[in-house]
């Protein structure tokens, strides 16, 4: 059962595509997109992960920060950033502490479910009857832009 709206987003710091460390809190008074998602380079993942490649801009003109986790490691994040052209961070969670901390734990794998974060850390929305192919633009519409 995901986290509730209004809940406290558990605090988290995971390594990205590229080795940085990324932490919930170097996002303080922004709006972050959180989305697990089972596997990387998967047809529903891909499709998923290339929506919200596409929405990017739209993302960004909002200063909104989207951050797509797995229990893949780096090197499996690496290749699939790089056959379709990923072009925000995927976050590390080998260790599965993410998956457990936002209640998305499907048995060795995270269950497909998106947290949408305000400024003040608070989870603000949550969607678990993904779409992967509109899903990034169906978050935008949920948030009214």
């Amino acid at each position: 059962m995901p986290l509730p709206v209004g809940t406290e987003a558990p605090s988290f710091t995971a390594k990205d595509t590229n080795g940085n460390t990324v932490s919930l809190s170097d996002f303080k008074g922004k709006t972050v997109v959180l989305y697990f998602y089972p596997k990387d380079d998967t047809p529903g993942c891909t499709k998923q992960a290339c929506s919200f490649r596409d929405a990017q801009s739209q993302y960004q003109s909002k200063d909104i920060a989207v951050l797509g986790v797995s229990a893949d490691d780096e090197a499996s994040h690496q290749a699939f950033t790089q056959k379709y052209n990923l072009n925000f961070p995927l976050l590390v969670d080998t260790d599965k502490s993410l998956i457990q901390a936002y209640d998305v734990d499907g048995g060795g794998y995270a269950k497909r479910v998106t947290y949408v974060i305000d400024g003040d850390g608070k989870i603000s929305k949550v969607d678990s009857s993904v779409n992967t192919t509109t899903h990034a633009e169906d978050v935008l519409k949920s948030l009214g832009l």
